[in-house]
């Protein structure tokens, strides 16, 4: 399974309508779920999977709540750094202006003039500048390996604060030359990235910045360590994330029965409108006592997470086994919403001025990087689209009359740039027909890229109307591709005991199709 979010292939060969009642490659280890109908209508599923159970909702305690919250907080985690490639940690930055910042500069600049205070005094006094060197000690030491024996034992003698202590007893301790010590040793322990901050301490003169320096620079060391860390971690995360997940959402399921009510819900929603959809294409005069539309499971969860892709991320919750990918769903369908508007403007000029502009690329990508650019942000509440759908409208005229001046050719008279700008500015308008035609197109193809085993091997054809934003709508399918792919891995257990619920319930026996083994 690619985590990467690399471009992928996918099959040409694309299974019919009959071959999609399989759950796909990526369920292939629920085969105890798929070997016969009577397995979808037995009651083997444990209760607390059960969708339906009728049992009477228990008292949940505070112990077992702050398990499902460690559980649900440990699994997000690993997904992070399983799926992510770029996922890293980083240091907490307090706003310049907020009162927590202001706090904490006042507490820390309190600290450090006492310590130059300290330090300038006659005599003076060491023992805060002690205690920091035996903090920077205990730092160093935690970057070491377990290998590292002879610098542990060399840290630990130069930076032993009973001989500091005694050192400045008799005025003899050298501030400075213990600093550059730990310059020298934090030199040695570093990433590459850090050398620039290393030479820097090296140049500061004054005591008291380069001890502050130091640890500012130890907080960069600790969370670089961290992250590699996490780099190393990633493989072996990768390898083990399904049965990971799986464990852990069983756990907070059995802490908390209702852990599925929303995926119930969503996957139920699917099911009623497939149904609605099948009985209508079937609707004849007198069909009334036919039988029941059959329904396969695949389709049915592969129509659920279509509907992920125009989703109300603001104001509707999403299933609980989607939470872990809730946001990259949502920057995947915020991106999609810009590239049908980008394909529907291109739709609408090739139709306008096509037979003008014939043969000029130049213009199409022009038009189209003019387009992406002045859509950015569209997902944010203040984004005004009809304003902005205008803008480019008048800027795609200019821009079109501008190449056939250079050519030669007649510009585009006042009518025809007032009807491009007016169909421009409609495509927000609801049911407009340009972007209902190019939404059906594109939920096609995100369709038939569920439709196909993982891994794919090449990608489906583009449907018409939509080489415009070919390149980015194959790489966002190929990242959604593998959103869904892992989610069916993981969770393919929980859906199928819901689906056993919904589809192969007594009254539906032998009205359904079984789920059959995948390939």
């Amino acid at each position: 399974m690619p985590f990467n979010g690399e471009k992928q292939c996918v099959g040409e060969d694309q299974p019919s309508d009959s071959d999609s009642s399989q759950f796909s490659e990526s369920m292939a280890s629920l085969s105890d779920y798929e070997c016969s109908r009577q397995s979808f209508t037995s009651d083997s599923s444990s209760k607390s999977n059960s969708p339906a159970s009728t049992s009477p909702p228990r008292v949940v305690t505070f112990d077992e709540v702050m398990a499902t919250a460690r559980n649900l907080s440990n699994m997000t985690l690993a997904h992070e750094i399983a799926v992510n490639e770029n996922f890293q940690l980083k240091q907490d930055a307090l706003p310049e202006n907020s009162l927590a910042g202001r706090v904490k500069h006042i507490v820390h600049q309190a600290f450090w003039d006492v310590l130059e205070s300290e330090l300038n005094a006659e005599p003076p006094e060491y023992e805060h500048a002690i205690k920091l060197f035996e903090e920077i000690r205990e730092i160093l030491l935690s970057f070491l390996t377990p290998g590292g024996n002879r610098l542990r034992n060399q840290i630990c003698e130069v930076l032993d604060t009973d001989l500091i202590r005694q050192q400045a007893e008799h005025s003899a301790v050298d501030i400075q030359g213990l600093a550059n010590y730990v310059i020298s040793t934090m030199g040695k322990l570093c990433a590459p990235v850090r050398d620039d901050d290393i030479r820097e301490l090296k140049a500061t003169s004054n005591i008291v910045e380069v001890l502050r320096q130091i640890f500012h620079v130890l907080d960069l060391m600790r969370m670089d360590m961290v992250n590699f860390t996490i780099r190393s971690l990633r493989p072996h995360l990768q390898r083990q994330l399904v049965d990971y997940e799986r464990t852990k959402f069983q756990e907070i399921l059995e802490e908390t029965p209702s852990a599925l009510d929303q995926t119930t819900e969503w996957i139920k929603e699917s099911i009623n409108e497939e149904l609605l959809s099948l009985s209508e294409a079937t609707l004849t005069p007198g069909a009334e006592g036919s039988s029941k539309p059959t329904l396969s499971p695949t389709l049915v969860l592969n129509n659920s997470y279509l509907k992920l892709l125009q989703w109300n991320y603001r104001k509707k919750e999403l299933p609980e086994t989607l939470m872990t990918d809730g946001a990259r769903l949502q920057e995947l369908t915020e991106k999609l919403n810009q590239l049908k508007i980008i394909a529907c403007l291109s739709l609408i000029t090739n139709n306008m001025v096509g037979a003008i502009t014939e043969g000029l690329p130049e213009l199409a990508n022009r038009l189209k990087r003019i387009s992406a650019v002045l859509l950015e942000g569209m997902s944010k509440e203040t984004f005004n689209l009809k304003e902005v759908l205008n803008s480019i409208g008048v800027q795609t005229c200019v821009e079109v009359n501008k190449t056939l001046e250079e050519r030669g050719l007649s510009t585009l008279n006042a009518e025809v740039q007032a009807n491009l700008v007016g169909q421009f500015s409609s495509i927000e308008e609801e049911a407009n027909p340009i972007w209902s035609l190019i939404d059906k197109r594109i939920q096609l193809y995100m369709k038939s890229l569920l439709c196909l085993p993982s891994p794919p091997k090449c990608m489906p054809p583009i449907p018409g109307g939509l080489a415009v934003i070919q390149q980015e709508l194959e790489v966002l399918g190929s990242h959604y591709a593998n959103i869904v792919n892992l989610n069916k891995q993981v969770y393919g257990p929980f859906y199928a005991n819901i689906l056993r619920k919904l589809l192969f319930s007594e009254e539906a026996v032998g009205k359904t199709e079984t789920l059959s083994p995948t390939n």
